[in-house]
This record gives C-alpha cells, sequence and structure tokens, in this order.
C-alpha cells in the first residue's frame, strides 16, 4: 500500500472522530453524528474533486467510507477516553492536514491545474471539511478565528510548489511539506502564535 495513500486515509478517519466528536458535544444523536463525521472526512476532497471536474474519490474507492466508519465508530464507543486523548488526536489533526494538503496539491497539479490553483485546492482539501463541521455547528470556522490554520497549510502547499519545480522527487518533497505544515500548526498553538485582526 503507497504510504501517502495510507495516511490519507488515516486522515480521513481522524477528522471523521473530529466531525462526530464535534457532534457529541452537541448533544447529537448517532445519525448526526455519523453525518457530521463523514462531511467532515470528506468534505474538502469532495469540493476540490468538483472544481477539477472529477468524481469524490471515496465513490469509487471504498476503503475511504470505511475509514469514515471506523472514526464514527470510535468517537461513540470511545468518547470519554478521546477527551483524554484531546492532545493526540490534535496531533493527528496536525499531521492530516498536513497530508491532505499535500495531497489536494499533487492530484491537482497532476490535472493540470495551475500552481497558484493547486497551492488553493490543497488548502481546500485540508480546510474545508472543518468548515462544514463548525458551520453544522453553529460554530465559528476555525479559519476564520485568529489561530493559524490555513495560514499553515498555504504554506506547505507553496513549499511543495516550489520543490517540484527544483524536481525534488515527489515522495520526499511530500513528506517535507506536510512536516512543514505540521510543524507551523504545533508552534502557532504551542506559543499561541496568530494573524493580526483585521481593524485590530
Amino acid at each position: 500500500m503507497n504510504i501517502i495513500y495510507a495516511i490519507d486515509l488515516l486522515g480521513t478517519m481522524v477528522f471523521a472522530i473530529s466531525g462526530a466528536m464535534a457532534a457529541n458535544r452537541h448533544g447529537i444523536d448517532v445519525f448526526g453524528a455519523t453525518f457530521t463525521g463523514f462531511v467532515t472526512a470528506i468534505g474538502g476532497g469532495s469540493l476540490r474533486d468538483v472544481f477539477l471536474n472529477l468524481r469524490p474519490v471515496w465513490v469509487d474507492d471504498g476503503n475511504y467510507l470505511l475509514a469514515i466508519l471506523v472514526g464514527v465508530s470510535i468517537s461513540i464507543f470511545a468518547n470519554r477516553q478521546l477527551y483524554k486523548l484531546a492532545r493526540t488526536l490534535f496531533l493527528f489533526d496536525a499531521l492530516g492536514i498536513g497530508f491532505f494538503c499535500v495531497v489536494g496539491v499533487q492530484k491537482s497539479l497532476a490535472y493540470d491545474s495551475s500552481p497558484i490553483a493547486a497551492i488553493i485546492f490543497g488548502m481546500f482539501s485540508a480546510v474545508m471539511g472543518g468548515v462544514i463541521r463548525d458551520t453544522l455547528m453553529n460554530e465559528t470556522p476555525l479559519i476564520f478565528r485568529k489561530e493559524i490554520y490555513a495560514t499553515a497549510c498555504l504554506s506547505g502547499a507553496i513549499l511543495y510548489v516550489l520543490l517540484g519545480l527544483l524536481s525534488v522527487d515527489p515522495n520526499l518533497n511530500a513528506f517535507i511539506s506536510a512536516a512543514v505544515i505540521f510543524i507551523i500548526r504545533l508552534l502557532a498553538v504551542r506559543f499561541k502564535l496568530s494573524l493580526p485582526v483585521v481593524g485590530g
């Protein structure tokens, strides 16, 4: 199994967990938690694929649906234990957005998107599922708060494109770019780094 593919599946599962946990926090029933986990996991990638005029990958690859089902089940049956592992889940989430972003850039470039469009699609792949989740939960999406989140994805996506122009090995490029996103996200949370507020 391709390691990027495996990590993409892991990221899908983690995003499904985060979506279902958000629903659990709001006292939503099992169906609602499952639906929220589903749209959180596939929202960004599906939006990217629609813009690329492609069928979303989960339509043809049942492993993504299986990953979502596993993630939602973990959230429902191990809800209390998961809250004790909030830090661990944050680390997986940070890793997940890194690889979701890189996969989004890779796929966009493979289908002849311009480098700028590929960078944007990479960010969409990583953050739009969370935007949908937060909107459903009637919360301000994370990308509209002061936290450095989408900016980390943009940084990694730009780096991936630049390293690609320098003919860096694609697998090495993917790991470097995803690692940069991961590190930026961790540092931003650890040191409470944020972008300036408009009018602030």
